[in-house]
C-alpha cells in the first residue's frame, strides 16, 4: 500500500474521520457515518488508490461544494495527518464551510461538520492566524460560537459558552448564565458540561441555593461519561471535593438518581 508522507492511506483518511467522530455527540454521528463511507470509497476497500489520487479526490469534492471533503482536508492540514502542517488551509476548509452553510438544516446530515466548523473557526479568530491575515478579534469568535451553540444546537459549542460566562475577559461572569448553557450541553451527553453544571449546582448560584444531590448526580455522571478522556482528572477532582463535602444520604441519593435518571442524557 502506498503511503502519503509515512501515512498508509486508509490512516489517512480514517484518522481524520475518527477525530471528527470523537467531537460528535454519542447519539448524533450520522455525520461521522457519512464521513467514514467517504473514507472507505476513497480508500478503494483497501487499496488501488494512490495519494495523489486521494488528495486529489478530496479537493474535486472540496471544490464540488461537498462539506465532508473540506472537513476531511480542514482536518488533514490542522493535524499534519499526511500533508504538511498548514493552519492557513485549514482555516480556509472550515471558513468555506461556515460561510456556505451557516443556514443548513440544524438536524441535517451535514449539521455536526458545520457546527464545529464555526467552532474551529471561532478558535481561529480567538487566537489569531497571521499566515492568513486572521487579526485576533474576540467578539467575532464569539459571534461563531454562538451560533454554532443557538442555531445548530451544537453540545460543545454550548459548554464553550457556558466557559466564556465564567471569565470576566470573555463575555462576563454570569453564573446563571453559565449553568444554562452546561444544562444545554450536559443534556445532550457533554462530560465536561456534565461536570461544570454538578459543581456549580452543588455549590449554588447568586440567587439560588444549593442542590447537593443533583450536583452530584451530574458529577457522578460526568465520572463515569469522562472516564479515559483527557478531561477526566478535573472532572475526579470536582467529584472528590463534592463527595467530601456531602453526606452520606446525599452521596446514595446522587448515586442512586445517576444510575436511574440521568443515563438519558449520559448517552450510555
Amino acid at each position: 500500500m502506498r503511503t502519503i508522507r509515512g501515512y498508509s492511506l486508509i490512516s489517512v483518511t480514517t484518522a481524520a474521520v475518527l477525530a471528527f467522530a470523537t467531537i460528535l455527540p454519542v447519539h448524533a454521528q450520522t455525520a461521522a457515518d457519512a464521513a467514514l463511507n467517504m473514507a472507505n470509497m476513497l480508500d478503494g476497500a483497501g487499496g488501488g488508490v494512490s495519494g495523489d489520487d486521494l488528495l486529489s479526490a478530496l479537493e474535486d469534492a472540496a471544490d464540488a461544494g461537498q462539506p465532508m471533503a473540506m472537513w476531511q482536508l480542514g482536518t488533514m492540514y490542522e493535524n499534519g495527518e499526511g500533508v504538511d502542517r498548514d493552519p492557513a488551509k485549514a482555516f480556509g476548509y472550515f471558513s468555506q464551510i461556515a460561510n456556505q452553510h451557516a443556514d443548513a438544516a440544524p438536524k441535517g446530515v451535514e449539521a455536526d461538520i458545520v457546527a464545529q466548523s464555526f467552532v474551529k473557526v471561532g478558535d481561529y479568530y480567538k487566537k489569531g492566524l497571521p499566515g492568513a491575515g486572521i487579526v485576533a478579534d474576540a467578539n467575532r469568535s464569539h459571534a461563531l460560537l454562538l451560533h454554532a451553540a443557538t442555531y445548530f444546537g451544537d453540545a460543545d459549542a454550548q459548554y464553550r459558552v457556558g466557559l466564556l460566562y465564567m471569565n470576566d475577559a470573555e463575555m462576563g461572569v454570569n453564573p446563571l448564565q453559565s449553568a444554562r448553557w452546561f444544562s444545554l450541553a450536559a443534556r445532550k451527553g457533554n462530560c465536561p458540561a456534565q461536570a461544570q453544571l454538578g459543581n456549580l449546582l452543588f455549590n449554588g448560584l447568586a440567587g439560588i441555593e444549593a442542590q447537593p444531590v443533583e450536583g452530584l448526580m451530574w458529577l457522578t455522571v460526568s465520572h463515569l461519561r469522562c472516564a479515559g478522556t483527557s478531561d477526566a482528572a478535573w472532572v475526579d477532582d470536582m467529584l472528590q471535593h463534592a463527595n467530601a463535602n456531602a453526606t452520606p444520604a446525599q452521596q446514595a441519593e446522587a448515586l442512586a438518581l445517576a444510575q436511574s435518571i440521568a443515563p438519558q442524557f449520559a448517552g450510555f
